[in-house]
């Protein structure tokens, strides 16, 4: 801490920078030596910050890779998880930003290469279902799509995270920060191997990996919902079934022993002493009229 730029937390806190960095670290973001003066501000002040923040619920971590997180240790301020293909992503993202020909690019990478070292890693297919927990058979097209949206919505989510930087819709600048990724393998003769083989089997998690609530963009989990959906429109190739018809039989209309009966009718209880009664025949001339009960009877 310099003594002579922060004597107290107060003046931490009135400092003009402080307000920004303070919604920043609550969102989730990390901060790094590229954040200048909101890095700056947290090694001056961090001695004052940390038993702040601590009352919140919070650890001010400071790793010595060169970046700051705010790690949640109660529910204060709520806790969210890195979607898995967020994790999946910044893994793969952590990889490239140990790969030593990335220093060639300046630490820049774009979206077709983080995709082609995920299929690379993991093999394509692995990648569709890793993408695509839930489904059991794909379309190749609308599979090829998702994978796509994924992978660009989890690099939005982990941009707005501080773990890379988006030069622009299609390119992405590593940061420092992408290494808490690998901070399970700290201490690892080989770690970029390691997460490779971790990677490949699906099998890494963060260490650590709460973020405070508000860390992650939920705007497009209704749009997520109704991609998902429309997938399953396309996949299935059944015609709908109307449950109301499904159980009744047609109706032979030249048989009346399919006609549904009313039940209004009714037919006129059984009784049992007519059923025994002699059927007598009258003789010929003796007949009475038949009354045809359902027509008027005329006055």
């Amino acid at each position: 801490m310099s003594e002579t730029r922060f004597a107290t937390l107060e003046d931490v806190i009135l400092d003009d920078a402080f307000p920004e960095l303070d919604l920043a670290l609550r969102r989730g973001r990390h901060i790094d030596r590229d954040d200048a003066i909101w890095y700056a501000l947290l090694v001056d002040g961090q001695d004052h910050l940390e038993p702040l923040y601590r009352r919140y619920g919070c650890e001010l971590v400071h790793k010595s890779d060169g970046y700051f997180y705010l790690l949640p240790i109660n529910d204060r301020l709520g806790k969210r998880h890195l979607a898995a293909a967020e994790m999946l992503v910044g893994q793969a993202l952590a990889l490239l930003y140990l790969d030593p020909a990335t220093v060639e690019t300046g630490g820049i990478v774009t979206r077709e290469h983080v995709l082609g070292h995920l299929a690379g890693v993991v093999g394509s297919d692995v990648l569709v279902q890793m993408m695509n927990p839930k489904r059991r058979r794909h379309d190749e097209r609308i599979a090829a799509e998702t994978v796509r949206s994924k992978v660009a919505d989890a690099l939005r989510r982990l941009s707005a995270l501080g773990f890379v930087d988006a030069a622009d819709d299609a390119r992405y600048r590593l940061r420092a920060s992408l290494l808490r990724f690998a901070e399970p393998l700290r201490g690892a003769g080989a770690p970029a191997a390691h997460l490779a083989e971790l990677v490949a089997a699906g099998e890494l998690v963060i260490e650590e990996a709460e973020m405070p609530e508000g860390s992650l963009d939920d705007a497009n989990s209704d749009g997520e919902q109704d991609h998902v959906e429309a997938e399953d429109a396309e996949l299935t190739s059944e015609e709908p079934v109307d449950d109301d018809a499904a159980g009744e039989e047609p109706i032979d209309d030249e048989s009346g022993s399919d006609r549904p009966v009313d039940d209004e009718a009714g037919d006129e209880p059984i009784d049992d002493d007519a059923v025994n009664e002699e059927v007598v025949t009258p003789e010929p001339g003796t007949e009475e009229p038949v009354v045809d009960h359902d027509e008027e009877t005329p006055p």
